[in-house]
């Protein structure tokens, strides 16, 4: 799955769009390299989501199919969140 269409299925950006902006930005991280908008995800990645002030670290769980099935078991797990600065 690209990981634009996975940022949005699993809810941590609310639009693909946005997800494809990030990623041409330079904010989005697959095991810790840059990520464009059709990067692979595979289960076990590690990502690094920032979102201005937020910033997550997140390990996918699973690919869902669906923003629905995403909401009834988590497809990612928060491994660090930073509200503002640096990661530690």
């Amino acid at each position: 799955m690209r990981v634009d269409k996975y940022l949005q299925i699993s809810q941590l950006v609310r639009r693909r769009v946005m997800a494809q902006r990030l990623c041409d930005a330079g904010r989005i991280q697959i095991n810790e390299r840059r990520a464009k908008p059709a990067t692979p995800v595979a289960v076990g990645d590690v990502l690094d989501v920032n979102l201005g002030e937020r910033r997550l670290r997140v390990r996918v769980l699973h690919l869902p199919a669906s923003p629905r099935e995403a909401a009834r078991t988590p497809p990612f797990e928060i491994l660090d969140q930073v509200r503002s600065g640096r990661w530690p």
